[in-house]
């Protein structure tokens, strides 16, 4: 339960994690992060806590042959898949809390949907402050509160009912900074000034099923439901979460991110 709490994953949920989490939720943000960031040509860039990299592959087309974007993440598993999907990057394992970078070393900073996951949250942004260069910037992305995501909010609400506030804490853990001031006054630790504001998002997922499918083994349940418990839940899920779904079959629902831009 504790790897699900911190958002970790094994191996192999990494490249389920890839194939369909990033479609699913998030490849809409990266060019919107990094418009934020004002990454640019010839920037020196950080994506942290990395996961399988579709920000800092984004990042890397941006900043072209003159920057560099260095990808820090503490899940072997989920560096093992981005470093195939983009052998320019400089993929590197390591905590959040203590990155193995050099004071001043990046103008910009991202962070997209991490944050929530350090153990220590203070010493993380504090960690941001001291690599990111006088002048640059740094973008941390949450999710907003879930409250605010329908589809997540009942999903939780379903995990609760069917097996217990222990599990379900393990799937709302994603939303745990979900309110601009919270994500304010975390910033504010390690920067003096800090704007946050909302960025409006969608899931889409092909159906319920492969929303279900795609929630215990590309992500944090894996480890925690059985085979058994995976079928009660597609099974209650086609039922309490059809109101998601549309004709088709397909299934969207708002998922809206709070970004907080800071300066060193």
């Amino acid at each position: 339960m504790s790897r699900a709490m911190t958002g970790q994953v094994s191996a192999e949920a990494a490249e389920l994690y890839e194939r369909f989490f990033v479609p699913a939720l998030f490849d809409q943000w990266p060019s919107q992060v990094l418009d934020l960031a004002e990454v640019a040509d010839g920037d020196d860039v950080l994506d942290l806590a990395c996961g399988t990299g579709v920000l800092a592959r984004a990042a890397k087309r941006r900043v072209g042959p003159t920057g560099s974007v260095c990808g820090v993440d503490m899940n072997e598993g989920m560096l093992s898949v981005a470093s195939r999907a983009e052998p320019g990057v400089s993929w590197v394992p390591g905590r959040a809390e203590s990155l193995p970078l050099p004071d001043d070393g990046v103008d910009r900073v991202c962070c997209q949907f991490g944050l929530m996951f350090f153990s220590d949250r203070q010493a993380a942004v504090g960690e941001m402050a001291r690599v990111a260069r006088s002048g640059g910037s740094v973008c941390v992305v949450t999710w907003a509160g879930l409250s605010e995501t329908s589809g997540y909010a009942a999903m939780v609400q379903l995990v609760d009912d069917l097996f217990g506030t222990e599990i379900a804490r393990a799937l709302a853990a994603p939303f745990g900074i979900g309110t601009p001031a919270a994500l304010h006054d975390i910033m504010s630790t390690g920067f003096e000034h800090v704007a946050v504001r909302r960025l409006e998002g969608r899931a889409q997922f092909p159906s319920i099923d492969a929303w279900v499918a795609t929630d215990v083994h590309a992500w944090t349940l894996r480890d925690v439901i059985d085979d058994d418990q995976f079928a009660e839940l597609s099974a209650h899920a086609r039922v309490r979460l059809r109101e998601f779904a549309d004709a088709s079959g397909r299934v969207t629902f708002p998922a809206p991110a709070l970004v907080a831009v800071a300066r060193p």
